[in-house]
């Protein structure tokens, strides 16, 4: 596009620094909230009072802050559950199935130690908990396994097999705690048996302890990553799956591991949520909203250019946003599922700008306008 003696051109980016990523992706949200202001302005109300009132509650609010903490944690490790398969160049859509499975798994412990049906244990915490999170983390790993062992030894499409997956325990859990199912609470409200008092998660800071996994997972990564043989193996598959074959690269194993280990972060999700955020403590009744709520890390991951890092950052704000949307519906009197709608615009544009990571834009003088100059009378 020309203007005047200057054109607007599109440039190949050759390389993409943190802090140009992280420029883009501020215009993006920004470009976002402004365009979701249009919901807002529709409604009769104006979108300063309605962000204040998301942003204020979601990150200041002693209530709110919580809240959105606790939807970080879960958000993160469903993020980094992603993240290790797509640097493989594979697509994990299978954490909501995952973290089912995680949180089946772990409930399991209990109800084979009989204590869906006492108010206590008369083992400790200290060594039901562990076995609780080594159990999720089986259950989400053993879950991830089936499409990582079908993907590397048949080459079948991992994002089919992980989305049947997904299906097969959403109704597992329902069989499970609905309608006489095992794990139901005996007031029969269609929801698992509660944990007992003694079996609540550690808090630090009135924060669940499964922060420090969802922040230790993150960080590991990174340098796993960065600076291990393996993490160098995985991104060589991700880059080309033949070359790295022909340099040695286990075609099978390769998908199996991304695999098991982001359905291990999943599973672990599964347990942050139904076991140790405050208030729960059970599967509840709508747990289908958790497993939605995980298909946010396939766009933190996204966002993040598949950096465990700078996933932190994003999931943090997506928790708030999330925690803030709900919240600014009721305060504000508007419909059912502005949480929805705001993440679905902030994801839809973040998305969209990214056409800016491989791209720029760039003012150069016009070829004619350069040659005419250049041509003496």
């Amino acid at each position: 596009m020309r203007f005047g003696s200057y054109e607007l051109k599109l440039e190949k980016r050759v390389s993409l620094t943190g802090w140009q990523a992280a420029t883009i992706s501020i215009l993006a949200i920004v470009v976002a909230l402004v365009l979701f202001s249009l919901i807002f302005i529709l409604a009769g109300i104006n979108p300063l009072t309605a962000y204040r009132e998301i942003f204020s509650f979601s990150f200041a609010n002693q209530f709110g802050l919580p809240l959105t903490i606790n939807r970080f944690i879960f958000l993160l490790l469903c993020t980094c559950a992603f993240i290790i398969p797509y640097r493989a160049g594979l697509w994990n859509i299978g954490m909501a199935g995952q973290l089912y499975a995680g949180a089946l798994a772990a409930y399991t412990v209990l109800y084979a130690l009989g204590i869906d049906k006492s108010t206590d244990s008369h083992l400790s915490a200290g060594l039901l908990i562990p076995l609780m999170l080594i159990a999720a983390t089986l259950g989400g790993a053993l879950l991830g396994s089936i499409a990582g062992f079908l993907k590397g030894r048949f080459n079948i499409n991992e994002i089919v097999v992980t989305m049947m997956l997904n299906f097969i325990t959403f109704w597992l859990v329902s069989f499970m705690i609905k309608e006489g199912g095992p794990f139901m609470n005996p007031g029969g409200r269609g929801e698992s048996f509660e944990l007992p008092s003694s079996l609540h998660a550690p808090l630090l800071l009135d924060t669940p302890f499964t922060i420090l996994i969802a922040l230790g997972a993150a960080i590991l990564l990174y340098f796993m990553f960065v600076k291990t043989n393996i993490g160098y193996q995985i991104r060589a598959y991700g880059q080309n799956p033949a070359a790295a074959s022909y340099a040695g690269i286990s075609k099978f194993k390769i998908p199996l591991l991304v695999f098991i280990m982001g359905g291990a972060l999943a599973g672990l999700a599964g347990y942050h949520y139904f076991a140790a955020v405050p208030g729960v403590y059970k599967i509840a009744r709508n747990y289908g909203y958790f497993g939605d709520l995980a298909f946010y890390g396939i766009i933190c991951g996204l966002i993040s250019q598949g950096n465990p890092i700078a996933a932190i950052p994003v999931a943090f704000l997506f928790g708030g946003l999330a925690t803030g949307g709900r919240y600014v519906q009721g305060k504000l009197g508007m419909s059912f599922g502005i949480d929805y709608a705001l993440l679905g615009v902030l994801m839809i544009t973040l998305v969209a700008f990214q056409f800016f990571y491989r791209y720029r834009i760039v003012w150069v003088k016009s070829r004619k306008e350069s040659i005419d100059v250049g041509i003496p009378n």
